[in-house]
């Protein structure tokens, strides 16, 4: 096979994907992966230095396209906290449903524990980051280290409203995911009626739909 000129990330990603999708299983070894491909091993550690670290990128990917494409969007630019989180959310699982059959052989086997798996590492940090950046209003502390707790709360807490919600969407069969987008509105609207202390419509419509639809809280 010819040797690939140019290596980049996004060449290795796709390949990778392929071929966990058309094997069901991880390449036996760098060395192979990259020979079968046409490219030299040394040109795939350029990129990344394994396939745990090629894993967690994919997800990375998936948040940085989903943001690129946001603030491509100048309708995007003027939303307020709210509709920036939901246009977001909407997004980002377009992005997923689009990439579905490998997310779900990347997360299936720890559905149930997706909290500490490490393959989501990257995403989790970039998600935080994009939720500090949206400076979401909170109660106004005057103390510093106060402040600081509450956004760490916050970005926590965002992160697993986020967990929370991919595990609904790995178990959703219903028709377009559209059960997963009632859940994303519901939930993100709740989240900031509770920080608007304006909670009891918005906590019982989440709670009643929450109960209907057995949403699991284990993640």
């Amino acid at each position: 096979m010819a040797k690939t000129k140019t290596v980049t990330s996004k060449l290795i990603i796709t390949k990778y994907i392929d071929y966990v999708l058309e094997h069901d299983k991880n390449p036996s070894s760098v060395y192979k992966f990259s020979k079968d491909n046409g490219f030299e091993e040394a040109a795939f550690y350029n990129v990344f230095n394994s396939f745990k670290t090629l894993e967690k990128e994919i997800f990375t990917t998936f948040f940085v396209n989903t943001l690129s494409l946001l603030k491509k969007n100048e309708e995007y630019n003027e939303f307020n906290q709210r509709n920036k989180l939901l246009s977001f959310y909407f997004t980002f699982f377009e992005t997923l449903t689009a990439n579905r059959s490998y997310v779900v052989y990347a997360l299936s086997k720890h559905k149930n524990a997706l909290k500490s798996l490490s393959v989501l590492e990257g995403l989790k940090q970039h998600f935080k980051t994009y939720i500090s950046a949206l400076e979401i209003d909170t109660l106004d502390v005057k103390q510093d280290k106060i402040q600081k707790i509450q956004d760490r709360a916050l970005q926590e807490g965002a992160w697993v409203q986020m967990l929370i919600t991919l595990k609904f969407w790995l178990d959703d069969e219903s028709s377009s995911f559209e059960k997963t987008d009632v859940f994303i509105e519901k939930a993100i609207n709740t989240t900031f009626d509770l920080i608007n202390t304006q909670p009891l419509k918005s906590v019982l419509d989440l709670g009643k739909f929450i109960i209907k639809e057995k949403v699991p809280f284990r993640v």
